[in-house]
């Protein structure tokens, strides 16, 4: 396998080891909120599961930002200059629409209310879509591909195929450069 691949199954791993940290606290919390869960059946929004997922998720957003910067997409540096802050949250917002999506669906159209239903729709098809979306966008937009001295630093027999026989790093005499002799 090479070296391009195995650095990409890495991440992968790492992104999903973190976006499952913070899709459990994300699940427990909108689980509380909307359903009381171990709570005495006394939930907290039970008629906005919408706006109770937005906030359990925004939680786990925070969890999610910590652990990929530090650790899934540790070598590679942010794109912006506020370590890719504001692009990790424009890009969760965005993809927050996926799940969101599929609970209205859910809920509205096709009339499920249960905490199955709710949490088939939003946790497991919508978390799926939007998984997919934040990693391909976190990778494009946010983190840039590490940079390897190779990158910079050219091979050393790259510097020596010269076709004149030269080293590239050679300075050309005075006749190649266009100027005249003495």
């Amino acid at each position: 396998m090479g070296e391009g691949r195995e650095r990409v199954l890495a991440e992968v791993g790492r992104f999903l080891a973190v976006g499952g940290l913070a899709t459990v606290v994300a699940l427990v919390l909108f689980n509380i909120l909307v359903h009381g869960f171990n709570t005495g059946e006394h939930a907290l929004l039970p008629d906005q599961p919408v706006l109770a997922y937005v906030v359990a998720n925004t939680v786990g957003m925070v969890i999610s930002y910590r652990g990929t910067r530090s650790w899934a997409f540790r070598d590679r540096p942010p794109r912006q200059a506020d370590g890719g802050r504001s692009a990790f949250v424009v890009i969760n917002v965005a993809t927050m629409a996926l799940p969101v999506l599929c609970l209205v669906v859910s809920r509205d159209v096709l009339g499920l209310d249960d905490p199955v239903s709710d949490n088939v729709a939003a946790n497991v098809i919508g978390l799926a879509l939007g998984v997919g979306a934040r990693f391909y966008l976190f990778r494009t937009f946010v983190f840039r591909r590490p940079i390897g001295l190779g990158d910079i630093y050219p091979a050393e027999e790259t510097l020596t195929a010269a076709p004149t026989g030269r080293s590239t790093t050679d300075p050309a005499p005075p006749s190649a450069r266009g100027g005249a002799a003495g």
